[in-house]
């Protein structure tokens, strides 16, 4: 699958961090959640599409959990590209 969207809620340590990640391979989107960094606890959800209902689950995603969300969509791309070309 591949990544579509990335958010983390702008916090550091294990009670605190948030992170979310949108995936697809084309048909299915899953919406991925950890709580607490790496090695945290993880949940994950399968949707049939994008925009009405794994957004949704992000938005609410976001909303229940506190802290100053940052989207680093555009800078995992930069990455990946960045790691190709070299």
């Amino acid at each position: 699958m591949e990544i579509r969207g990335r958010w983390w809620n702008g916090s550091w340590g294990r009670m605190a961090r948030r992170d979310i990640w949108l995936l697809s391979d084309g048909r299915l989107w899953r919406v991925r959640g950890r709580r607490g960094g790496d090695g945290g606890q993880e949940v994950s959800y399968d949707f049939a599409d994008e925009a009405s209902a794994a957004r949704s689950m992000i938005d609410r995603m976001m909303k229940t959990s506190a802290g100053t969300w940052r989207d680093l969509t555009e800078a995992i791309r930069q990455e990946a590209n960045r790691r190709q070309t070299h």
